[in-house]
């Protein structure tokens, strides 16, 4: 009876695990048609494409962020340097080198992405608050490197003279306005996530996660695991300076703004607010964060006040962020 009871459970455990990826299959695909249909449906409730091309940016970003917070254990308060950097290789390419797109952003993910690989070491021996207070120092220095250098960059008025520039094809060419701009940073999002998604069921993810568990442990067991904090901290310097590429394009402008750490603190309260340790979480995080600060900026100035308090209403109530009670209570 015993025997048959087990294989009873085994048969119920299997169909559960069915159903289960089932629907994640089916979530995936309502979310992939939002997010393609999004330039037809946005106008229908009173908002416009470049709201949601904002969201895919700073989802992005997020996301990048996530794999060192969220799922490495490494908290990063100096992650919009590599924003910022992202932004101004593209902003320059563009401004000095000509209107290559697809050179613009590669030059721009390969500056902000190899600035944090070349980081990764000095920051990969620390943990906790020194850990963050490190990445603070460096992103900093980036800041005042744009400030300073004015014949560079711009200084403090940022960097202009430059624009997006149409796609060029053997065939013809395509201008990037509404939302085929939307379009070109969603296939960009796409390849950023896919890349963090690839990571995130290797074993290298794995490992990570087990670095953020218990990183003694896997220390005992012979896993570097400064190396593991470093490889994280690069990956999610390359995604997140192609987010700050995409904003540069979306704008037609960048600034040092953009590489100031109160931007890091902002990709941090995203993160917080989706919920660090579901992979989309950032993206509803982003989604809200983005739209409460385009409605509430159009009510007061005074609109940090309201993400504030929305903030501390999130930590207070719902520690894990919104997916996080959403796929608890589901496993519940």
């Amino acid at each position: 009876m015993s025997v048959e009871a087990a294989e009873t459970r085994e048969r119920i455990r299997a169909g559960s695990n069915l159903a289960s990826r089932g629907g994640e299959r089916l979530g995936f695909a309502v979310f992939a048609a939002i997010l393609l249909l999004a330039p037809f449906w946005l106008p229908l409730v009173g908002s416009y494409t470049d709201l949601g091309t904002r969201v895919l940016i700073y989802a992005l970003a997020a996301m990048g962020l996530n794999l060192l917070l969220g799922f490495t254990g490494g908290l990063s308060f100096g992650h919009a340097a590599y924003f910022g950097l992202g932004a101004y290789g593209t902003g320059l390419m563009l401004r000095y080198a000509g209107p290559n797109m697809w050179l613009a952003v590669a030059v721009g993910v390969l500056l902000g992405g190899f600035a944090a690989t070349l980081v990764g070491p000095v920051v990969m021996r620390r943990r906790g608050i020194y850990f963050a207070m490190i990445t603070i120092a460096i992103g900093q220095m980036f800041y005042f490197i744009a400030v300073r250098w004015n014949n560079f960059t711009g200084g403090e008025d940022g960097l202009t003279g430059f624009q997006r520039e149409p796609l060029t094809f053997p065939g013809g060419s395509i201008v990037l306005n509404g939302p085929r701009f939307y379009y070109f940073v969603l296939f960009f999002f796409a390849i950023g996530v896919f890349v963090l998604w690839w990571v995130l069921n290797s074993p290298l993810g794995r490992a990570m996660v087990g670095a953020r568990e218990n990183s003694r442990r896997l220390e005992f067991l012979g896993v570097p695991v400064e190396r593991l904090t470093w490889i994280s901290f690069a990956i999610s310097g390359f995604v997140t300076a192609l987010a700050g590429s995409m904003s540069a394009l979306l704008n037609n402008f960048t600034s040092p703004l953009d590489l100031y750490w109160q931007l890091s603190g902002y990709f941090v309260i995203i993160c917080v607010l989706g919920g660090m340790r579901n992979f989309w979480g950032p993206f509803v995080g982003a989604a809200i964060y983005v739209v409460m600060q385009d409605y509430a900026s159009s009510l007061t100035k005074n609109w940090l006040s309201v993400i504030g308090l929305m903030f501390m209403l999130v930590v207070l109530f719902f520690p894990r962020g919104l997916l996080g009670v959403l796929a608890r209570r589901r496993s519940g």
